[in-house]
């Protein structure tokens, strides 16, 4: 998955490496017997094997597992995500806060991993700029995701986003950067445009380029739907005044997430108006990758 993937490809980056990526997909009976099943035969998987592995999604533990066991534990193995089998098979693994994943060698955080650095924001941000001349501050970033397994982002829920949203650019003069994502939906998309149109307002039709970055970048706050964690936790990230628009639905893990980031300050339910206030940036991703260098260091020191 890719969200997966860009989870593994930042905590790399944040120990200074450039990935060899993997990507598997077994064939049936093997995927359906992951994670607890071996791994089928991979030709692209083979020794030498790495001195650092990190795995992320449920296909992906068989082989974790199969390339710890032949490199005889001298690959220190990082898993992503609940493993769905003993973390005592690995030698670390991270999981979100919200699914209470406990171990020895178990660490956890409030938000996700990921590829987002300030220099990356600011980059993006000066690299769109000249799009963005003409609009007012404060400017506000709003990330829109839409329905999943746990919450329904229907046309009900787009006009009642773009109603709050039209109304807030009327009443506070703000200029608004909205980014669709591929969930959102054709009809969605059009109906926030189209309540947007006569606003100070710009609303990225798909084409070119995601400024999902130049627009956190540039910001001066933040509105985010709640079905992606990902996409809460880069918002969280900046430091900026983070507004979460609760859509329809229920999951016991998401309003676990939901309520420690409102716990930590960081952010607040979206109710149509707009805040200011500060805390610190979470970071998750520097997070792991230091507990992931202390102790693949004391790995080797034992090794020695």
């Amino acid at each position: 998955m890719a969200g997966f993937e860009t989870q593994g490809i930042g905590i790399a980056e944040a120990l200074g490496l450039t990935p060899v990526i993997k990507r598997v997909s077994p064939p049936a009976p093997w995927r359906w017997t992951a994670p607890h099943g071996p791994a089928a035969s991979n030709p692209d998987i083979h020794a030498p094997w790495p001195d650092l592995l990190i795995a992320s999604g449920r296909q992906s533990i068989p082989y974790a597992r199969m390339i710890r066991r032949a490199a005889k534990g001298k690959t220190f193995t990082v898993i992503l995500q609940n493993p769905r089998v003993p973390p005592s098979q690995f030698d670390l693994v991270w999981a979100p806060a919200h699914d209470r994943l406990n171990g020895a060698n178990v660490i956890s955080t409030l938000v996700s991993p990921h590829r987002l650095t300030a220099k990356r924001l600011a980059e993006e941000a000066q690299r769109i700029a000249p799009e963005l001349d003409q609009l007012p501050h404060p400017r506000v970033a709003v990330l829109i995701g839409g329905s999943n397994g746990t919450y329904t982002f229907d046309e009900a829920a787009a006009r009642q986003l773009a109603e709050q949203l039209a109304t807030l650019a009327d009443d506070t003069g703000a200029g608004l950067m909205v980014t669709p994502s591929r969930r959102t939906g054709e009809n969605q998309t059009r109906i926030l445009a189209d309540a947007l149109k006569d606003k100070a307002a710009v609303v990225w039709d798909g084409a070119g380029e995601n400024p999902y970055f130049g627009f956190l970048g540039t910001a001066d706050a933040i509105i985010v739907t709640c079905d992606s964690v990902n996409m809460v936790g880069e918002a969280c990230f900046t430091g900026k005044p983070v507004h979460v628009v609760e859509l329809p639905g229920k999951s016991l893990k998401f309003r676990r997430f939901l309520d420690s980031i409102y716990a930590a300050g960081a952010a607040r339910p979206f109710v149509g108006l707009l805040e200011n206030w500060d805390y610190a940036p979470l970071d998750a991703t520097h997070e792991i990758a230091e507990e992931i260098r202390t102790r693949f260091a004391k790995r080797r020191d034992e090794m020695k």
